[in-house]
């Protein structure tokens, strides 16, 4: 035998007891949300580049249970949107968004898709928040893959905290109305 340590996911808070273990719905349901997200990568330029290291064998975010790409919105929960987007390319964001089946989150990765970056000018929409709602920003110009490592995980701890149904809930259905989606 090996004397290895191996570092093993928590588990939720629960009762434990001899060959039983019990706890919330919303805990195991969030912690297979956050272990299992499918990302469609919406990439447009430089930051797209850093992605691709991202996914490759030196820093790997199939470690942290994104291994399948999606490339149809329809099987994705993840939308990585990374680099500058115009103001025509705009509704096409939108649509992939509003493909995604529910539960979905959004990642804007480096500053061109959070702020409109350095293009300052009549044609780069200034932030994707402007179309679609966003859940974690991760800075850079272009970020570093430990950056967008870290929005990933970032977005984990949202998932593993937010209640089953909140995505029914009042408060989510106005977010959505002032976007003008219709559920």
């Amino acid at each position: 035998m090996s004397d290895k340590k191996y570092n093993m996911a928590e588990a939720p808070e629960g009762y434990v007891g001899e060959g039983f273990f019990a706890t919330k719905l919303s805990s195991v349901v969030g912690l297979a949300r956050a272990n299992s997200m499918w990302p469609l990568p919406f990439a447009t330029s430089c930051c797209g580049i850093e992605f691709m290291a991202t996914m490759a064998a030196t820093y790997d975010v199939a470690r942290f249970g994104s291994e399948r790409m999606s490339f149809s919105p329809r099987q994705a929960d993840m939308l990585m949107v990374m680099g500058t987007i115009s103001k025509k390319m705009a509704p096409i964001l939108r649509q992939v968004y509003e493909q995604m089946a529910e539960p979905k989150w959004v990642i804007a990765v480096g500053a061109c898709a959070c702020s409109g970056g350095i293009f300052d000018t009549y044609s780069v929409l200034q932030g994707i928040d402007k179309v679609i709602p966003v859940d974690v920003y991760v800075p850079g110009c272009p970020p570093r893959p430990e950056q967008i490592l870290d929005g990933v995980l970032r977005l984990q701890e949202i998932i593993k905290s937010e209640s089953v149904n909140r995505r029914g809930t009042k408060e989510y259905d106005d977010l959505l109305n002032s976007y003008n989606i219709n559920k």
